[in-house]
């Protein structure tokens, strides 16, 4: 084996570190152990004390090595820069996230104004309702104090003392007969224009009845001739529709049979069913002739963009017809039958946009059933912004049934569910439907609100509030009720509402109600039942016997100690109504 065919794996000896280099990076590593531990921070994220920190590791080592410090001060500059840098753009991403979220909560923060308008808008209606009556109390003690000042003038005129002055004269004019003379005929002139103004402004009771009586007659008459009116316009109507496809049958040079093209006329105006529309289609007229054509124009451009899948120019188009004669519920059935395209809009939801969109250009608003299609198309769409916007603008004729499809899709989705309950409450508001304004105040967690709405509305039943009970089984709402509210009775008595919550399937909540009814003393029970006017003892002691199969026999007792109480004293009534309980205290 030759010397050139041999290879020497030569070891790489570590480099040597000198003393004062070795102490230099002992102390630069205790300098960042330090460090670090006083501010706080890890190295699992980029914390600002953290970069600060190596920041000053970077100066010193820039510092220690003399011969590097340039390049090195460079390399820092540039990384300093990109640091700033993604500072900057963090705080600037930052700041529109903020603006993002307040633009969000503006729809939301509209509605809740609205409702608190609503609510202090209530409140003055009663204010304005308590000083209405107490003015009529005023004016009525003002009316009785007038009549009882005239039956003592009337009683007491003969009985005048003459010594008194004679109101509107002197003491020095009263003495002297010219004077007394001039006031005299003063007097007269104006007794006899009383007179003469009684005769002319007032009439007489027979009188009345007469022009009663004439009224009445003129009114049958009127109605007689709005009837005759009717027929006549019908018939009229009639004869132009033939009249008019006479002459769209001449001027077509006759090519199809007169009875088609009548019954092509009568489809038109019952798939379109705007009356108006067919009146002036069908009119003399050669202004409303024209523009008859240019309706039928306008029906059959939309119909060819529809053809054509031109959707939402279709729906634009629509919306914006004259006579709104496309703004109709046969017009949504026309959309709805097209379904949903891949890819693109459901046509549908375009047409309830630019109905929706338009609604404040024309003098009747979109009627309720459209209202409530449009809104149940933006839900089933995910499309709740868009029904926010439409509610807190005021372009709908809401419902009844609108709010429940809102409250509906709240039980649905969870993110939105509190902003469908508010978007709910102010439409039930608005309708008048208390019960369901009431449920959603309590689901809300609005509890003192529900119970000022109750108190403001005393139109609830017992099998309303029990109705919410099963709804909003919370414990808050339930001592609320059947406690004193603000110097007021309770809505519901205790024993009512344990019995109805055990008998509902809501055991859960009536134990927790019977611990709070628990901590109460027997005086407090007491009071219960005597205040109770609704619930038998017979209902008491089944309330009893609940408490002893869920484990509150001292509630048991207390109740049952209080029902025998209260029966002693009811038997004692009873046998004799006369016996005075005081008898003893006199032998």
């Amino acid at each position: 084996m030759s010397a050139q065919g041999i290879s020497f794996k030569h070891a790489v000896l570590p480099p040597i570190i000198r003393n004062s280099e070795k102490e230099f990076l002992e102390s630069i590593q205790n300098y960042i152990s330090t460090e670090t531990k006083k501010v706080g921070c890890d190295e699992e994220g980029p914390a600002d004390e953290y970069y600060i920190i190596y920041r000053n590791v970077f100066d010193k080592v820039i510092d220690y090595v003399t011969a590097y410090k340039s390049i090195l001060t460079s390399i820092k500059k540039e990384y300093d820069a990109f640091i700033e840098t993604l500072k900057k753009d963090q705080n600037t991403a930052f700041c529109r996230y903020g603006k993002l979220q307040v633009l969000t909560a503006e729809p939301m923060t509209w509605a809740y104004h609205r409702q608190r308008i609503t609510q202090l808008e209530a409140r003055m209606t009663i204010i304005e309702n308590d000083s209405s009556r107490i003015q009529m109390q005023i004016k009525k003690m003002k009316e009785l104090r007038a009549e009882y000042d005239r039956k003592e003038v009337k009683y007491c005129t003969f009985s005048k003392d003459p010594s008194k002055p004679i109101p509107g004269m002197t003491l020095e004019d009263s003495v002297n007969l010219e004077a007394l003379t001039k006031h005299l005929k003063r007097l007269e002139d104006k007794y006899a224009e009383i007179k003469q103004t009684m005769a002319v402004k007032y009439v007489s009771a027979h009188r009345k009845e007469d022009l009663d009586e004439e009224k009445m007659t003129l009114l049958k008459q009127r109605d007689a001739a709005e009837c005759l009116n009717k027929e006549l316009q019908f018939r009229h109507q009639r004869i132009q529709i033939i009249a008019y496809a006479l002459a769209s049958w001449i001027q077509s040079n006759m090519s199809k049979s007169f009875q088609e093209v009548v019954e092509q006329i009568q489809k038109t105006r019952e798939l379109y069913g705007d009356q108006e529309f067919a009146e002036e289609l069908l009119g003399d007229d050669p202004s409303k002739a024209k523009e008859a054509e240019m309706l039928l124009g306008y029906i059959e451009r939309f119909n060819e963009l529809l053809g054509l899948g031109e959707y939402e120019k279709a729906a634009l188009f629509a919306a914006n017809s004259p006579r709104r004669i496309l703004r109709n519920a046969s017009i949504m059935e026309t959309f709805k039958a097209i379904g949903k395209i891949r890819g693109k809009p459901l046509p549908l939801l375009l047409f309830f946009e630019a109905l929706f969109g338009t609604s404040q250009a024309f003098k009747r608003p979109v009627d309720a059933a459209l209202t409530l299609e449009g809104i149940k198309c933006a839900l089933s769409e995910r499309r709740f912004d868009l029904v926010i916007h439409w509610v807190t603008q005021q372009r709908l004729t809401l419902s009844e049934e609108a709010g429940d499809a809102i409250y509906d899709y709240g039980e649905q989705d969870a993110f939105n569910r509190t902003k469908c309950i508010t978007l709910a409450q102010s439409i039930y508001m608005e309708c008048g439907v208390h019960n369901k304004v009431l449920l959603c105040l309590c689901k809300l967690g609005q509890i003192h609100w529900a119970m000022e709405y109750i108190h403001q509305h005393k139109d609830f039943t017992s099998a309303d509030l029990l109705q919410l009970i099963r709804l909003c089984p919370h414990i808050e709402l339930i001592q609320c009720l059947t406690k004193e509210w603000n110097g007021k009775p309770p809505s519901l008595p205790l024993c009512l509402v344990v019995l109805h919550l055990f008998s509902v399937d809501l055991k859960k909540v009536g134990v927790k109600l019977l611990q709070e009814v628990n901590k109460c003393g027997k005086d407090e029970i007491a009071h219960l039942i005597i205040s109770d006017t609704l619930c038998t003892l017979e209902e008491w002691q089944e309330m009893a016997n609940i408490c002893v199969q869920n484990g509150f026999d001292k509630l048991s007792s207390d109740i049952l100690s209080s029902l025998q109480s209260q029966a002693v004293i009811s038997e004692i009534i009873e046998e004799d109504n006369t016996v005075n309980l005081m008898e003893h205290v006199f032998w």
